[in-house]
């Protein structure tokens, strides 16, 4: 059976999409990541929670802040790239959930009441959420480069506070000519799904 998407979405959304290391100068607009949010806000999470965070680092003074923090192989890239956003897991995103989640209002207390909990709950579906949002900058024609070499903590401290656990820093524009490595292997259908 075929993929209902279009082809050519297809290969827009993975295909042909790439992990991009350079991008040209062109800026991202407040009005892209708008509609980028309108867009993967519909990506399902446990009890509707959605608690990704995303900071915007714009200012030449925030991204300098931001690229000590990188490892030095994301310095350059950090520094140069039209858009860079931090996502992060809101700990305390149960307080939202009475309106998220009108079905069970309840499920704040009786499930996130304990920090552990929700703290273990928000990685896993804020890092849904980020793959979500990786897709929407490839559905806007742009390129992301997700990037897990960062000092977390120090991103935390830098512009987050207790409450939010960075998870990885993206940086966002047009791809430059020769952005990306070429694709590497991935695996096999049958080395990945198991039918018991």
């Amino acid at each position: 059976m075929s993929l209902v998407l279009d082809p050519t979405a297809q290969d827009l959304l993975f295909r042909e999409a790439h992990t991009a290391n350079a991008f040209t100068d062109e800026p991202v607009t407040d009005e892209q990541v708008q509609a980028i949010y309108d867009l993967v806000k519909f990506g399902p999470t446990a009890f509707n929670q959605t608690p990704l965070r995303i900071t915007l680092v714009r200012s030449p003074e925030a991204r300098e802040r931001l690229v000590k923090h990188m490892a030095e192989g994301n310095q350059a890239k950090t520094s140069t790239a039209p858009l860079v956003a931090i996502l992060s897991a809101d700990n305390e995103f149960h307080q939202e959930l009475p309106t998220l989640f009108p079905a069970f209002p309840q499920a704040k207390d009786v499930f996130f009441a304990e920090r552990p909990a929700r703290e273990g709950s928000a990685k896993v579906n804020a890092a849904l959420q980020a793959a979500y949002f990786i897709i929407g900058v490839r559905a806007a024609g742009l390129a992301a480069g997700p990037m897990t070499g960062v000092d977390f903590e120090g991103v935390r401290k830098e512009f987050l506070d207790d409450d939010h656990t960075p998870l990885m820093v993206v940086n966002i524009g047009r791809p430059a000519e020769g952005a990306s490595h070429p694709r590497s292997p991935r695996l096999a259908y049958d080395d990945v799904v198991t039918t018991v």
